[in-house]
This record gives C-alpha cells, sequence and structure tokens, in this order.
C-alpha cells in the first residue's frame, strides 16, 4: 500500500521540489509527511502563507544553491589549502547572504515575520572583500599583493628576453632553420633547426618533428635567462600558496557562522518553496480542526487542468446539517434538476443521529468518484504536510495516518488478482484504522463474485463503521447502498451524470445514492429494448421492466460473415509436413550410405535421393537425416549444379533463352 503515490501526492512532491533551490530542501521536500502536533503544523502553514505573501509582494527571494560548501569548510578547517575555485564559491555564498539579507529587510515594512530571519543572518563583510579582492576568474589575481604584483612584472620581462634572444638567434642563422620563427616544446623555447645542421646552434635538443627532418634545439645562450625566470616562478608560486593559505584560514575561522548562513538558507529555501507551490496551483490557506471534520469549497485535484477540472464542494464529520444545504437556492423548484445542477444536495436523512463519519459514493464509471475521493484525501494530506490547499475554502481536520486502496493492485510475479490484490491491501489497512485515521477505498469488494464481494464489502465497511475513522468509498452494489441509508455515521452521496449527453457531470450530491446508469448508456448507444429488457429483468426482476423506457427496438442486426473453407481431400486432416528438403544430406538404410535429397516425399511418403551418381526412389521410413540443407549451402543455392549433367544444364539454360528442340530426360531408378 503506498497512499502517497496512489493520491498522487509524488508527483505534487516533485513539483514542488522543482522550486526549490538547495539540495538540503529538495531532499527535505522528498521526505516530507505530515505532522502529528498541532502547534507544529500551524506553525508550518503559517510559515507558507508568510512566504507566500513576501513573493508575491517582492518576488523570488534571492537564494543559491550552498551544495558541496560543507565539504570546503572542513577541507579548511582541517588545515588544507582551498583552491581559487573553491574561495571564489564561498564568495558567492557570501554575496547570496547579503543579498538575501537586504531581501529579507525588505519584507520587514510589510510586518512579515518572516523577514526576521534577517538577523540570523551574517554576510561576513571583510571576509567577502578579502576573497573578492584577491581571487577574479578562478586564480589569484596580479594585483593581490604588492610581491605578488613585482614577481610577476618581473617573469614578464624575463619571458620577453627569452623570447627576444630566441627571434634573434633564429635572424642570424636563417640559412639553417627550418623555419622563420621560434616555437615552445615541452614548455621550452626551441628554435626549428635542419637535422643536418643540428650541431651548428649549441644548446639541447628537446623535440623532432614527425618527419625527423627538423630538430627542435633550446640554444644554449637561453639558459641563463631560462634559470632566471624559473627562480621567479617558484618565488611566484610560493607567493601564491602563502595568499591562498592566508585566505583558507580565514575561512575556517568562520565556518561556524558559514554553517550557520547555509542551515538558514535552506531552511529558508524550503519555506520559501511552499509559498511558491501556493501561487503555482492556485491554493489557499486551510483551517485546521481536530474535530474530524473536512470541509473544501471548490476543491481541485491540482494535476488535473483547470479548464476540464469540475471544482468539488464536500463535507464530512459535521453534526450542523445546514453545512449539507445550499446557499444558493436554484430558480428552479423541480427537485431533479435541483439533484442535477446542486454540488451538495439539500436531502439529509434526519433520523441519522451520530455525525457523519462514512460516504458511501456511487454513481456511473467515468463519472468522477475516483477522482473525487482522490481529491479530499490530497488535500486534506497537503493541508497536514504544512502546505495551501487548491480550494477556495477549506477546513480539514488532522489525522494520525492516511490510507488507500485504490487500483487493481493485481501483480503476476506475486501470484496475486485484482482481488486478492484488494483483500491483502484492506487487511492491511483495517490493522493500521484507529479513530484517526482517514480512509478511501475505490470499487469497494469489486473483482470476484457479485454476491460474495457485497458481502465482504458490507463486512469492510462496518469495520470501518466501527472503527470510528473518517472513509470514502465508492462502488456499484445497491446493498451498499442500503446499509449506507440504515446505519448511523454513514451517508450515500452520488455523482450526477447527464442522460441526455451521456456525459458525467463531476458534481457530488450527498445524501443521496446513486445509479450507473448503464442501462441508459446501453441505450444511447444502440443497444436493442429486447436486450435492456431482458438485462433489467435479469437485474432487478420481472416488476421492474415497466418502469424501463428504452428508445431502440428489434434485436441486434447481423453482417454476412466469411466462413471457413475446408480441405475436401483430407478431409478436416491436416497433412503432415515434409521431413526432408531438396538438398538435405541424409543416410539411406539399411546400407548406411549417404545421398543428397533431389525431390522431398510424395503422397506416398516416398522421396528421391541422389547416391553415388544415380538417383533412387525410396520409402521415408528408410531414410534418416544426416545435415539440413540449412547447413550445407546458402539459402539461393542452384542444386541443379549437383542434380543435372553438363548437358542438361546447357540446354535448360537454351530453353530459358530461346527456342530449341532439345529435350531433357528425366530418369531415375525404382525402388
Amino acid at each position: 500500500m503506498n497512499t502517497e503515490q496512489q493520491i498522487e501526492f509524488n508527483k505534487i512532491k516533485e513539483i514542488w521540489a522543482g522550486l526549490a533551490v538547495t539540495g538540503s530542501a529538495k531532499e527535505e521536500i522528498e521526505k516530507a509527511g505530515i505532522y502529528l502536533d498541532e502547534t507544529e503544523l500551524r506553525t508550518k502553514i503559517k510559515d507558507t502563507t508568510d512566504s507566500k505573501k513576501m513573493v508575491e509582494k517582492l518576488g523570488n527571494p534571492p537564494l543559491q544553491d550552498v551544495t558541496g560548501i560543507r565539504e570546503m569548510l572542513a577541507e579548511a578547517s582541517k588545515g588544507a589549502c582551498l583552491t581559487p575555485y573553491q574561495l571564489e564559491r564561498v564568495e558567492k555564498v557570501l554575496v547570496a547572504v547579503e543579498r538575501l539579507k537586504a531581501y529579507l529587510a525588505r519584507g520587514k515594512q510589510y510586518g512579515n515575520p518572516l523577514a526576521y530571519y534577517d538577523e540570523n543572518l551574517d554576510e561576513l563583510k571583510l571576509l567577502r572583500e578579502d576573497i573578492c579582492r584577491q581571487i577574479r576568474y578562478e586564480a589569484v589575481d596580479d594585483r593581490a599583493t604588492n610581491v605578488l604584483f613585482d614577481i610577476r612584472t618581473k617573469i614578464a620581462r624575463a619571458e620577453e628576453t627569452v623570447k627576444q634572444k630566441a627571434e634573434q638567434i633564429v635572424r642570424n642563422n636563417k640559412d639553417i632553420m627550418a623555419d622563420s620563427f621560434f616555437t615552445t616544446r615541452n614548455g621550452r623555447i626551441c628554435v626549428p633547426v635542419k637535422k643536418e645542421y643540428r650541431f651548428r646552434i649549441p644548446g639541447n635538443a628537446i623535440d623532432k618533428s614527425a618527419s625527423g627532418n627538423t630538430v627542435f634545439i633550446e640554444p644554449a645562450a637561453l639558459g641563463k635567462h631560462y634559470e632566471e625566470l624559473q627562480l621567479l616562478k617558484v618565488e611566484e608560486e610560493n607567493e601564491v600558496y602563502r595568499i591562498l593559505y592566508t585566505l583558507t584560514s580565514l575561512v575556517a575561522d568562520s565556518a561556524p557562522v558559514m554553517e550557520e548562513n547555509m542551515s538558514m538558507i535552506e531552511k529558508l529555501d524550503f519555506i520559501f518553496s511552499k509559498g511558491k507551490l501556493s501561487i503555482d496551483l492556485d491554493c489557499v490557506e486551510p483551517k485546521i480542526n481536530t474535530d474530524r471534520r473536512i470541509v473544501l469549497k471548490a476543491a481541485r485535484h491540482p494535476l488535473i487542468d483547470r479548464q476540464v477540472n469540475v471544482p468539488l464542494d464536500f463535507v464530512l464529520g459535521v453534526e450542523d446539517t445546514s453545512y449539507y444545504d445550499r446557499n444558493d437556492k436554484p430558480e428552479k423548484s423541480d427537485e431533479s434538476d435541483l439533484k442535477e445542477k446542486a454540488s451538495i444536495s439539500p436531502k439529509h436523512d434526519n433520523k441519522k443521529t451520530e455525525k457523519i463519519r462514512g460516504i458511501v459514493i456511487t454513481g456511473p464509471n467515468t463519472g468522477g468518484k475516483t477522482v473525487s475521493i482522490k481529491t479530499v484525501m490530497l488535500n486534506s494530506c497537503m493541508a497536514q504536510c504544512g502546505l495551501h490547499v487548491p480550494c477556495s475554502e477549506a477546513d480539514i481536520c488532522m489525522n494520525s495516518g492516511y490510507l488507500s486502496d485504490i487500483g487493481d493492485g493485481q501483480n503476476l510475479s506475486e501470484n496475486l488478482s485484482t482481488f486478492s490484490a484488494h483483500i491483502k491491501n484492506v487487511l492491511e489497512i483495517l490493522g493500521k484504522v484507529n479513530a484517526e485515521s482517514f480512509v478511501i477505498m475505490d470499487e469497494l469488494g469489486s473483482g470476484t463474485d457479485p454476491a460474495e464481494g457485497m458481502g465482504i464489502a458490507v463486512a469492510i465497511l462496518e469495520e470501518l463503521r466501527k472503527s470510528g475513522a473518517n472513509f470514502l468509498v465508492t462502488t456499484h452494489y445497491p446493498e451498499i447502498k442500503d446499509y449506507a441509508a440504515k446505519h448511523d455515521g454513514i451517508i450515500n452521496a452520488r455523482m450526477t451524470f447527464d442522460r441526455e449527453t451521456l456525459m458525467p457531470t463531476y458534481k457530488m450530491v450527498i445524501g443521496e445514492a446513486g445509479e450507473s446508469c448503464a442501462f441508459y448508456i446501453a441505450d444511447r448507444l444502440g443497444m436493442p429494448g429486447s436486450m435492456l429488457k431482458t438485462a433489467v429483468e435479469a437485474a432487478y426482476g420481472k416488476e421492474a421492466v415497466d418502469g424501463y423506457s428504452f428508445k431502440h427496438s428489434g434485436n441486434i442486426s447481423r453482417t454476412e460473415n466469411r466462413k471457413i473453407q475446408k480441405d475436401r481431400k483430407t478431409s478436416g486432416v491436416p497433412k503432415p509436413a515434409a521431413r526432408f528438403r531438396i538438398g538435405d544430406s541424409v543416410m539411406v538404410y539399411p546400407d548406411k550410405k549417404i545421398g543428397i535429397v533431389c525431390q522431398p516425399e510424395n503422397d506416398k511418403g516416398v522421396l528421391r535421393v541422389q547416391i553415388a551418381g544415380r538417383k533412387i526412389w525410396i520409402n521415408q521410413k528408410r531414410v534418416k537425416l544426416h545435415v539440413s540443407a540449412e547447413e550445407l549451402y546458402p539459402e539461393d543455392y542452384d542444386f541443379s549444379i549437383i542434380f543435372d549433367s553438363v548437358h542438361d544444364r546447357k540446354v535448360r539454360h537454351d530453353m530459358e533463352r530461346k527456342y530449341t528442340e532439345e529435350t531433357i530426360y528425366t530418369s531415375g531408378d525404382s525402388v
């Protein structure tokens, strides 16, 4: 049983997680569940309301993902040296903290409680400025310190001197150079010398061309300048590491404050994601009660397109019968019109003295029964998770658990039929249910013999009633409707249906039992009246037939269908498939000689085999397959090469091209 998946709350979580920025908030959303503490739940819903208001006033908050920053802080605290890239990541978090602090401060003008979270944020201005001044584009900036600037200036001069010396050597020795400019090989400045003049330029051979005709030599005259350059680079590296270690030390000292900042960013990200979700799904803040009362006005399933979704009005667990009355009286007083147009029926069984805990919903297939019970539970679950709900108004009770049985649950790997899966799920529900649970069950008692299924459905309903839990069930059984009408704490409801258009209206009428409308649908789709009368009689008895009037009369008109033609020769006995094919290598008994099939067996089971240059007829019982033709020859192989003489093949070839008076004789020894 996976209630979260059955009511599609997992899909709401996917939308919700997409509105979060930090990895921590996404993980918290994935693990989100119902709150059982009333004070905590009211606080969480208030946070959602405050965040929604702030986003509506100020736009989305400037949050940033802080994933990976904690690992950097841990490295810094252990004495490791952070890289320029890591230091820039730290700086970006501090910039985000500064912007978030300013964003929250602007919210104070609206008196929003969330705005005062800015007091828990410290932008560490000095650390941010130090990193910003010394680190740029994932590298230590030239002007990070005066010493580094002086060293890099000297390096630039030394490199320029080396290049000038190399250019001078190339110009002075043009006749032995393979090219007119110097190059770099393995990080060394070299001149391209023709291999035959290799020893004309003193120095070290660093590389050679692919053809071997050019040798790249580092001139000895550059050695002095190169050593000076290497010493300067060592000084540069030491200064860079000194700067990085200094900044890393500052980060390590600020690690506790940084940790508090990141925790606050993640907390605010989670809170603001709830406000964004409320805006995206057009939700409202629900009222919370512990009186087992659920009142929804214009409730929607948030995953259904609003253009086609019909809002649901719903009440449960209300003692005041005025809740079941329509506030807007229709102009027409006709009761049938009232049933079709009213979202909530004014009818209420005054004999029921207990508070309504359960509703049995009936109505036609595709009438919206399943969507309705899922909508009620989804709204309740969202509210108890601290979220707003897609309604115009909502008063929702807290529940200790949400239990559901929706779908057939069939599982072949576990040998579970539809009915077995239902019963297994129902038993699990009944083992967990208590007076503070909320249960929904779809198609109660389905998947087995109707009479036995009805009995089991009534037994399940009785157990739910005794538990005191709130529950919604859907069914087609008339006996269950009767059960709900006769017992306290349970009431019938129906989904309305337009008999003229055969379309459901997706509106719930609480207080009345519905019907499946199967006869009306079948009549509208053209089923003959004779068949429908038979169906009514089978369902409700002969006396009920007169109460129905159908549009179509007569019987089913059948069209002429194609007929099967039997094989007269075989009298219905299928002809056995040939055992041997042309080209099969076979063993001929009793001599045990190998031959090749040149003609498959006929109706008498005699085939022709070529053995040692002659062809014989032999009964298939004396032949055994040795190697099939598929293994011996390609698919389009010309077997005339084996079975015909050279003369016959030539004559056959002439026959295919022109007229000829030649004749081919097929002969063989008989057996």
